[in-house]
């Protein structure tokens, strides 16, 4: 099926037996949305319902059915785990409103014990599909994952999926979630999962463009233990220095974790530099392609716009309607 061209669509959720991750009971929905990110839980999703059973959590999975010419498709959206809907009356007629939360809730929800500890030396990635194994979801971890070059130490109120996300921070690892609900840990990926410009023109004219540059630091503090450090830009050739902005930004850092070789001075530098490196952001809608998550690389190749480069997309929200319109964001 060509997703660059028009296309009906039709959205609906299943109930999921978290034992056996497999759908169960259809669930109409009137409609809604899903929303994907780069941080925090991943992924959450409204729904409109019209019927609900409004006293107990549920798993659920939504889905797309598109079709197109002759053919069509099959795609799962999004699966998590329901909250206690709201009941709206009107009359005779009752909805519910109904917020659900990602695969990854299970595991914000549970705290690590006072001393727990990532090993130095240990596979980062059995640690992390350790953490997430509280979750019924399936974890798909890459072969290869780094060993841990020094210990990360839970603190207060750590729960497992912050420290999961500590662990791949360390390894320069991201992770994912397919629609189906499946947990993919792995480095950042280089392939190119589409292009869209003139040949393949999916986007809606209006396009904002932003760089976010404001909030990038001058100064920063690194504190490792009792030892700190800190670093500045006080560049006349730089844009973001002191100098230039005629006041100073600060960021600080604490529990670092230093490189083989690397001095805490030269961290502090080397932090200052990435944190420097602000993000150029455009926001578009375009039609759907479930091609495309958040963390894949596009290429947008739009030369009236000046858009002609690589990006990587932070966020999408989908709405469930007929056309599954994508609101979408992507840095480079």
């Amino acid at each position: 099926m060509d997703w660059s061209k028009g296309f009906s669509a039709s959205c609906y959720a299943m109930l999921v037996d978290p034992a056996t991750w497999r759908d169960t009971q259809r669930v109409e929905i009137t409609g809604g949305s899903v929303s994907r990110s780069s941080t925090g839980l991943r992924q959450s999703a409204d729904l409109a319902c019209r019927e609900w059973e409004p006293t107990r959590e549920r798993w659920v999975r939504v889905y797309l059915d598109a079709a197109q010419a002759g053919q069509s498709e099959h795609v799962a959206l999004f699966t998590g785990l329901t909250s206690v809907p709201e009941t709206v009356i009107d009359g005779n007629r009752r909805s519910y409103p109904v917020a659900c939360y990602s695969v990854l809730k299970p595991a914000e929800d549970i705290l690590l014990p006072r001393g727990w500890f990532a090993g130095e030396g240990l596979s980062a990635g059995d640690m992390v599909a350790e953490l997430l194994s509280v979750t019924p979801a399936p974890v798909a971890v890459e072969e290869g994952a780094p060993a841990l070059r020094q210990a990360i130490i839970a603190e207060s109120g750590e729960n497992r999926l912050t420290m999961t996300e500590k662990i791949l921070s360390a390894i320069g690892w991201q992770m994912t979630i397919d629609g189906d609900g499946t947990i993919r840990i792995g480095p950042p990926e280089t392939e190119i999962r589409a292009t869209f410009g003139v040949d393949n023109d999916v986007v809606e004219p209006q396009v904002s463009l932003k760089a976010d540059w404001f909030s990038c630091p001058n100064c920063f503090r690194a504190i490792y233990g009792d030892q700190t450090a800190e670093a500045r830009d006080d560049n006349e050739d730089s844009m973001l220095s002191t100098v230039n902005r005629g006041r100073e930004v600060w960021r600080e850092e604490s529990g670092v974790q230093l490189s083989d070789g690397e001095g805490l001075e030269q961290y502090a530098a080397r932090r200052l530099r990435e944190l420097q490196a602000y993000a150029y952001t455009v926001r578009y809608s375009r039609r759907f392609d479930p091609a495309v998550n958040v963390g894949n690389k596009i290429r947008l190749h739009y030369p009236g716009q000046d858009l002609m480069d690589e990006y990587t997309v932070a966020s999408q929200s989908i709405t469930l309607g007929l056309g599954a319109r994508v609101s979408e964001e992507v840095q480079r």
